[in-house]
């Protein structure tokens, strides 16, 4: 995927910009605060509905104006590599929102979020490797979104079943009303479950190569899921019923999927030592490209790359390997920086950004 056409309106600091990309690296540089982040925010909201610093109604609307809006145009891979034209428009209040793809109406804002895809790393996206299970579930889960068509189903009839399950836990239900539950989040879980081993059995592929490219220091990542429960020893439907007494006592669903992780495992380092922070990014980098190699690979076109403030915590050599790695790609990649020092400008096209204008370097 290559965006042709990116603008903004009322996003943070910027009121009315338009970005032209070129097809392989995008560099934008400018002072803190100037709006390079919010650049990426707006790209981030139009491919996953929400910025990767919060919801909508928490600041990212521009003070003092009604709504947001992003419109972008692109071009993906159709039959025999013909680039296919797409573009899409979103408007957002925080509140509520609206959305046009190829000149239709969005009904479901899922439907807006498959057709782009990005892979976006943050200043936050350590936590891939170091924080919660969380992310790493929200990571697993938007890989499956994009590559497997019929993921999405699968992903709601299991949520569907959580928050009838919990419902009744909260409300007191005896074990003959849970026992339906037990049986359909079962089902439900365990094909989920399913999707989840195999995808990262897969990423594990695609994850050594890069690997040893990006952080050869770091030596052999490997990736250990863990499904939310003894997996080996019971079915899903079984653990249920087993914790059914703590659920109902607790008021809420125990084991499953919806507490499922996994965990990263570096050869060169022991299971409880922390990794610095740029340990930490340099993981959760490789981690982002695997994930970015395997939507190529399984869906016949790489999609945009954006990386926000990618020359912090990291020493001139590993972003050498970084840019290494992404100049063996044909991905389009958007990078920010304070300047031009520590990221390249040879062969990239540069936007300098300043008082929330963007303007593209001659």
């Amino acid at each position: 995927m290559h965006l042709t056409r990116l603008e903004l309106r009322n996003v943070r600091n910027l009121q009315d910009v338009a970005l032209l990309p070129g097809p392989g690296l995008n560099v934008l540089v400018g002072a803190n605060g100037a709006g390079k982040t919010s650049v990426l925010e707006g790209l981030h909201l139009l491919a996953y509905g929400r910025s990767f610093r919060g919801r909508v109604r928490d600041g990212l609307v521009r003070t003092g104006a009604d709504a947001l809006e992003v419109f972008a145009e692109w071009e993906s891979v159709g039959a025999g590599d013909t680039p296919v034209p797409h573009k899409a428009g979103l408007r957002h209040s925080g509140s509520s929102w609206e959305a046009r793809l190829d000149g239709e109406k969005v009904a479901h804002l899922g439907q807006l979020l498959s057709a782009l895809m990005v892979v976006a790393f943050e200043p936050g996206s350590h936590a891939l490797v170091s924080g919660g299970g969380e992310p790493r579930r929200r990571f697993v889960d938007w890989g499956l979104f994009h590559v497997e068509q019929d993921f999405l189903p699968v992903w709601r009839r299991y949520a569907r079943g959580l928050k009838q399950r919990n419902a009744l836990l909260k409300a007191g239900a005896g074990p003959a009303q849970l026992a339906a539950w037990d049986l359909e989040l079962g089902t439900a879980g365990e094909e989920l479950t399913r999707r989840r081993a195999g995808y990262l059995e897969r990423l594990q592929e695609r994850l050594e190569p890069v690997a040893a490219q990006l952080a050869p220091g770091l030596g052999r990542m490997a990736l250990e899921f863990e499904p939310g429960w003894r997996r080996s020893s019971l079915s899903l439907a079984d653990a249920l019923a087993v914790a059914q007494d703590r659920d109902r006592t607790l008021g809420h669903t125990t084991v499953g999927p919806h507490r499922a992780d996994w965990r990263l495992h570096l050869a060169t380092k022991p299971e409880r030592e922390a990794l610095s922070r740029g340990q930490a990014k340099l993981a959760a980098l490789a981690c982002l490209f695997a994930q970015a190699s395997d939507c190529a690979a399984e869906r016949g076109g790489w999609p945009v790359i954006a990386l926000d403030d990618l020359a912090s915590e990291l020493d001139a050599e590993h972003r050498q390997r970084v840019l290494a790695v992404l100049d063996t790609t044909p991905a389009q990649v958007f990078v920010t920086g304070v300047d031009l020092v520590a990221l390249p400008a040879v062969g990239a096209t540069v936007f300098h950004v300043e008082h929330g204008a963007v303007r593209r370097a001659d």
